[in-house]
């Protein structure tokens, strides 16, 4: 199982946003900018500014290996070191499986609630990412971090180490293999004394005389200089800081915590932490608190409620707003007038009503033929 992420060199802020100075500068790789930025003051909406893929100048930097960058932007107060790119990304994550050691280190040392376990969109680590693709340095990195080793993704429900065998990542098994036999560095610690196990058979082997078989077995065979502790929490510190795999070197380097030398899965704090220069966590979201029984809350009232009560009575000893009642009822409607008419002939039945309006119109007519007078 492998994954190609997206690169978000050619990708552009978010619409309806113009590109920022700062963001261009991560993507350029311009320290110079970057730096006069910070001296005259970035905007939170500068530094939260994020692209088509939603990744911020320190995540497309992270990605490119912009050392430089990551280096600058660790001073600017409005980042969000933890902040996730469309797919669940982080920058740590980018920076791990694209195997940049030295962004990785950055990362844990100098930013500050930087969030080891935080998953993607399927559910993988930091830790898992970077053992995919066989990254055994970033992997070791991570793991004397405080990477937690033992937890799985929901999907397949595998552990780091389960998906660097499964994807044939094998210098990320052996690594951590070697971290798991020796998991603290002893020799940070005050009461930690230079010892060789191996130093008097040595000795006694030196003062005896060698026999002629010896001599000839040690003259033809080879001999391969190996540290007194191969491998292990030590040889990685000292690899890493040194780039000699010597623990003799970490005999004169002491340990800002001598009580608590460094360990396998064991999380240590960053620098601004140790220096208490770390900002403050952000505020816990509180549950909504109970209202007091004491307390009423008095709801919206509309327009209608407002006319209602002006229309209340004022001696009215109720508290409560009184809408009142209209009754609606139909308006009865006139009686129909049927009149009686004698036949010419036959017995009497009902004829059509006549209507007053037709009363109207006969009495008009009469008048104006009385009127007229008779017709000559």
């Amino acid at each position: 199982m492998s994954e190609a992420p997206s690169s978000p060199g050619e990708e552009l802020p978010t619409p309806g946003s113009r590109p920022g100075a700062l963001y261009w500068a991560c993507v350029h790789n311009d320290p110079t900018q970057i730096q006069a930025m910070l001296d005259a003051g970035v905007s939170p909406e500068e530094a939260t500014q994020v692209d088509g893929n939603g990744r911020t100048g320190l995540m497309v930097a992270c990605y490119h290996g912009f050392t430089s960058v990551a280096v600058l932007l660790s001073r600017c107060p409005f980042l969000d070191v933890n902040w996730q790119d469309k797919e669940g990304d982080t920058a740590l994550m980018l920076a791990a499986q694209a195997g940049h050691v030295s962004l990785v280190s950055l990362l844990l040392n100098y930013y500050a609630g930087l969030d080891l376990e935080r998953r993607d969109q399927r559910g993988l680590t930091a830790l898992m990412k970077a053992a995919m693709r066989d990254r055994s340095e970033c992997v070791a990195a991570l793991l004397m971090a405080g990477a937690d080793l033992t937890s799985v993704d929901p999907v397949r429900g595998k552990t780091a180490l389960e998906w660097a065998v499964l994807t044939d990542s094998f210098s990320t098994v052996q690594r951590i293999r070697q971290l798991q036999r020796r998991p603290r560095a002893e020799q940070f610690s005050q009461h930690y004394q230079l010892e060789w196990p191996a130093l008097q058979g040595l000795v006694a082997q030196a003062q005896t005389t060698p026999s002629l078989l010896e001599r000839v077995q040690t003259t033809l065979s080879l001999s391969f200089a190996q540290s007194p502790q191969e491998g292990g929490v030590l040889d990685h510190l000292v690899t890493l800081t040194t780039s000699v795999a010597s623990p003799f070197l970490a005999t004169a380097c002491q340990t800002l915590c001598p009580d608590h030398p460094p360990a396998l899965g064991t999380r240590s704090k960053s620098v601004p932490e140790l220096l208490g220069t770390a900002p403050p966590p952000p505020p816990v979201p509180q549950p909504p608190q109970a209202v007091p029984r004491s307390q009423v809350l008095v709801p919206y009232q509309s327009s209608q409620g407002l006319f209602s009560q002006w229309l209340q009575p004022k001696d009215s000893a109720s508290t409560r707003s009184q809408v009142p009642k209209i009754l609606l009822s139909k308006a009865p409607s006139a009686p129909s007038r049927y009149t009686l008419r004698p036949m010419s002939a036959g017995p009497q039945s009902l004829v059509l009503p006549l209507w007053r309006y037709q009363e109207l119109r006969m009495e008009r007519r009469r008048q104006e033929e009385a009127a007229r007078g008779p017709q000559t």
